[in-house]
């Protein structure tokens, strides 16, 4: 492994280029890539895209915005992703515009309990695990702990509608002082608790390695403390949020620390690239090779 990575390190662009035509050793993890991450090499069609994924090693895809794409585009992907073998990361059911969930208006929860119900009949045509939520903003106006219940209580609910697939709503925490202020999630340890109070297979945590870094460090003990509840990990570096290396988290050592844990889960590259062009999607590559 280490030698693979000097090499990589040190050959040129243009060799970096030819060498992607080339089918890589399949990753021990399952780093997720996401559309438009390799188009340089790869195109537009997002079938060509997964192809050049598969033949760099990657085993897994993940697309926020899978749920918005045609019928037909998914059941293609869904086909494509069977063929070769790959998983498929969490999708996006509610992002940071969605209702709260810190009230208990009932209309609020009907909604919610829709928007759950339909992400069942989703996942179920995408062959989708997990299902991405965001609680929403607080409330300026209510006590936080009530807050806190209202989450709970409505994640109850959902839990209700996904358990029977077996559909994991995965809770994402997101930083407040960079790129998401007023949100009601922000910590992996307020996430944890709201998921031990759930008690539910059906909601779970995505840990965010880069919006955690933010918010709170503590990066591997927060991943132990609350292992039993996390089925799904963001990646990005800090700052910038691009690929590993480029920045000041220690991904060499979480990377390790989250394998021998025995994780088999998804890592989603939910990040951009430090450099432009076909340069850029080899060092994205040659990042995770490292």
């Amino acid at each position: 492994m280490a030698s693979a990575a000097a090499a990589a390190v040190a050959i040129s662009a243009g060799t970096s280029t030819a060498r992607a035509a080339t089918p890589s050793k399949k990753f021990k993890l399952k780093y997720a890539p996401n559309f438009g991450m390799f188009r340089q090499h790869a195109g537009n069609d997002p079938i060509d895209q997964i192809k050049f994924m598969a033949d760099q090693g990657f085993t897994a895809i993940f697309d926020n915005g899978l749920m918005g794409k045609p019928q037909d585009l998914v059941a293609k992907i869904v086909k494509e992703l069977a063929r070769l073998d790959m998983d498929l990361g969490p999708f996006v059911l509610q992002g940071i515009g969605g209702k709260s969930f810190v009230t208990n208006d009932k209309e609020i929860r009907r909604n919610i309990i829709k928007k759950v119900k339909d992400g069942v009949e989703f996942a179920k045509r995408a062959n989708a695990k997990w299902a991405l939520m965001v609680p929403g903003q607080f409330d300026t106006g209510l006590e936080w702990d009530y807050q806190t219940a209202n989450v709970i209580d409505n994640l109850r609910y959902c839990a209700e509608i996904c358990e029977p697939s077996g559909l994991v709503i995965v809770l994402e925490p997101l930083n407040a002082w960079t790129n998401h202020p007023g949100l009601f999630l922000t910590k992996i340890p307020q996430a944890y608790m709201i998921c031990r109070a759930v008690n539910s297979p059906s909601v779970k945590i995505v840990d965010d390695i880069y919006h955690q870094q933010i918010t709170e460090g503590n990066l591997i003990p927060n991943i132990d403390m609350a292992w039993s509840e996390i089925a799904s990990f963001h990646l990005g570096d800090n700052p910038g949020r691009k690929e590993p290396t480029t920045g000041e988290i220690n991904y060499k050592n979480i990377f390790k620390h989250i394998y021998d844990k025995g994780y088999k889960g998804v890592l989603c590259m939910e990040h951009g690239r430090s450099k432009r062009g076909k340069e850029g999607e080899m060092a994205v590559i040659e990042a995770y090779r490292a």
